[in-house]
């Protein structure tokens, strides 16, 4: 039986490419929204390692990526202050496809048309190894955070809001 053809990400490519050790796992995308808590229920993992990709805009570097733990909310003065910029906001959602390759519900750190500067919320360290987007609605990696990050020249840094603020 011929074994189905898998269309690599650019995201894949590169992490293979660096021969980094990672697992792929596809689940269900709808144009509803699919948070992290119906991903990690599908995939059986937990949610706290499921991580999105945010694009923001600062004031003076430009185009920013924050990777932070997908229930959670980025702080954009905490991206702000680590990123040395005075403002930062996110980008418009239009702009998105046209700056990295990548549609909304399919953005990874890895294989964006230029590596931006990129920062992982911390709390990615506390686990062996975390999921990010492959590069396309529907399919996750999972890998080292500090492989993950060395690969994207990453930073960890806090960059959660959080509720007693």
């Amino acid at each position: 039986m011929a074994k189905k053809k898998v269309n690599k990400t650019n995201a894949i490519r590169l992490v293979e490419q660096k021969k980094i050790p990672y697992t792929e796992h596809e689940y269900t995308w709808s144009e509803g929204h699919v948070g992290t808590d119906q991903v990690a229920k599908e995939l059986g993992q937990d949610e706290n390692q499921i991580f999105k990709t945010l694009v923001a805009v600062g004031n003076k570097t430009g185009p920013i990526v924050a990777v932070i733990p997908g229930s959670s909310e980025l702080d954009l003065k905490k991206l702000a202050k680590i990123s040395d910029n005075k403002k930062v906001e996110m980008l418009h959602l239009k702009e998105l496809e046209p700056l990295t390759g990548y549609v909304r519900g399919g953005c990874s750190p890895v294989g964006m048309k230029k590596l931006f500067p990129t920062f992982f919320d911390q709390s990615a360290q506390n686990f062996d190894t975390i999921m990010v987007s492959a590069g396309k609605r529907g399919l996750q990696m999972e890998l080292s955070p500090i492989d993950l990050a060395n690969l994207v020249r990453g930073t960890f840094a806090d960059l959660l809001a959080h509720e007693e603020e």
